[in-house]
């Protein structure tokens, strides 16, 4: 029996190339984007299922698992290359493009607090700038807990129902913002945000595994926080309208803010119970009759995602995680670098972008003028973080791309704490702020990273909940960074963020050389094994996710 295919994902190749692992292409994605060539995608040598004996190992497994898309599994499928590009860009429009749509809906009800910061807000309702960090510090608390239960409910009844109600919620919360009288209002509403919005983004990127292949997840999911810059360009233009709306009603302008800008998003979670369907084969519904794709484009978009990563049908959609399953992922610590990773490396930028708007304000810029001047750095961040993604796929590297963030801001850092003409030179200062918030993204890469290590629909549930934990205890850290002592010049706090920032360089260089170690390991436990028990290992073993044999991290 052929050696088992590389769990990994794209490419899959060990690190020593080991023709046992490699000869068979189980992990050569078949998508267009990653193939220039003219042969059929689906044939057989491009194909994990290739072994009969491994074919049916996973129908087995995907008929115990009753996964909603086992009936269209077909190891003997092919297609053309033009059939799968048509699929794919069909795929965005349906499926990515929707996501995008919320995300927006996510980023205006989250980032609307720095345009009423411009407006006044911190001042209308009698508050500091500690005030606001505990605000801020308290929205992360409570977004923190609610990762993981937001999880949990998400895989128990189905993404395509639980995101749209999160988002009909929060945003009822968002319009009631307009009615905030006092400090006790603003944490209210502020602890209420973060436990409705908290779990929307994993829940997402689980939702969107389920229609692309491993490499193409990151390359969406650049798309997706790319959504989150042009929503800060969209909002800064409307606010720049509605804020000017201050004194009808005897309203603030912040307030009118929070009342129009939670309409919209109420309208985009009400569209969402119509337009997020629970898989490829479930997109037939009474509004829907005829479905959005044909019986074979399905069987196309069913059998090019589990020849990439077989194990995404080891669950059905709507089966919930147990509490067994839940502890054998938390003290998975080959996943723990990925969560070190998301404590530090958003840190040492979050706190300038946090605090643009109260700063372009210190230095003499209008309540309007503030917020059209944070549109450049949203524009160059949209660029710099497209490129960063697509480098990381083109090289098919991690680590040593996603620190590019890092490496960018380092000195950005440096020169905002030593500038002298903070204050005295108010468009110096802005350029500085501008250069440094036009870093290249890595959240993108990170979050695919996750998801292509869990190796498991278990696994990727639970840790990219807990991934995207690790990012909120960040951002509790980067809240209480700059504090009203050391305003404005924040000399102490830039000195911790370069500190950080260090930190967060060396730990991509440590979690590159850990998983190429661990890599490394399990090919010598694999070339250990006899064809026989590799054959064994592959029919009956009990290991999971990234603890099996057959699998290499991804770096």
């Amino acid at each position: 029996m052929a050696s088992p295919p590389d769990h990994k994902g794209p490419k899959g190749l060990s690190d020593d190339k080991d023709p046992a692992v490699t000869n068979i292409g189980a992990f050569t994605t078949s998508s267009s984007e990653d193939s220039g060539s003219d042969d059929e995608f689906g044939d057989l040598a491009k194909n994990p299922f290739l072994d009969p004996d491994v074919a049916e190992h996973w129908r087995q497994a995907y008929e115990n698992a009753q996964y909603e898309c086992r009936h269209v599994f077909d190891p003997t499928l092919t297609w053309t290359e033009e059939e799968e590009k048509k699929i794919i860009r069909k795929v965005d429009f349906r499926i990515c493009a929707w996501a995008c749509v919320m995300f927006f809906a996510l980023q205006v009800d989250r980032g609307n607090l720095a345009q009423g910061l411009a407006d006044n807000l911190l001042d209308d309702l009698g508050l500091n700038t500690n005030d606001y960090n505990n605000g801020q510090v308290i929205f992360l608390v409570c977004f923190l807990i609610a990762e993981l239960p937001s999880q949990l409910v998400s895989k128990k009844i189905g993404p395509d129902r639980w995101i749209p109600i999160q988002i009909v919620l929060w945003s009822l919360v968002a319009i009631s913002q307009c009615a905030i009288q006092n400090r006790s209002g603003f944490f209210a509403t502020r602890a209420l945000l973060g436990l409705l919005e908290g779990g929307f983004i994993p829940d997402i990127i689980l939702w969107l595994s389920y229609f692309y292949t491993s490499r193409e997840l990151s390359i969406r999911l650049s798309y997706f926080w790319t959504t989150l810059s042009i929503t800060g360009i969209l909002t800064s233009l409307l606010a720049f309208a509605i804020l000017h709306m201050r004194g009808i009603n005897g309203w603030g302008g912040w307030r009118w803010l929070f009342l129009i800008e939670g309409l919209i998003t109420i309208c985009v979670g009400l569209a969402s119970f119509i337009l997020m369907p629970a898989s490829a084969v479930q997109t037939k519904t009474w509004f829907f009759p005829k479905g959005w794709f044909s019986d074979r484009e399905v069987g196309i978009m069913v059998n090019r995602v589990l020849r990439d990563d077989p194990s995404k049908g080891d669950m059905h959609n709507r089966q919930a995680i147990t509490p067994r399953r839940l502890w054998e992922v938390l003290k998975e610590y080959d996943l723990w670098p990925m969560y070190a990773l998301g404590i530090v490396c958003f840190i040492p930028q979050s706190p300038v972008s946090a605090y643009m708007t109260l700063t372009l304000r210190t230095l003499g810029f209008d309540p309007f003028t503030t917020n059209l001047l944070t549109i450049p750095s949203t524009v160059f961040h949209i660029v710099t973080l497209l490129l960063l993604t697509r480098a990381s796929e083109w090289l098919n590297q991690r680590a040593l791309i996603a620190v590019l963030q890092n490496v960018w801001t380092l000195p950005c850092l440096i020169a905002l704490r030593f500038w002298p003409g903070v204050i005295k030179d108010p468009w110096g200062t802005y350029a500085l702020i501008v250069v440094l918030l036009s870093y290249p993204y890595n959240h993108a890469i990170n979050g695919a990273w996750v998801s292509r290590n869990s190796n498991n629909v278990g696994t990727r549930t639970v840790a990219s909940a807990l991934y995207n934990i690790s990012v909120q205890l960040g951002g509790i850290i980067s809240s209480n960074i700059y504090l009203n002592y050391d305003k404005p010049y924040y000399r102490d706090g830039n000195t911790k963020l370069i500190a950080i920032n260090i930190l967060a360089i060396v730990l991509f260089l440590l979690t590159k050389v850990y998983y190429v170690w661990r890599n490394k390991q399990k090919e010598r436990a694999w070339q250990a094994l006899s064809e026989a028990e590799r054959a064994a290992y592959v029919r009956s073993s009990t290991d999971r996710g990234c603890k099996r044999l057959d699998f290499r991290f991804d770096h």
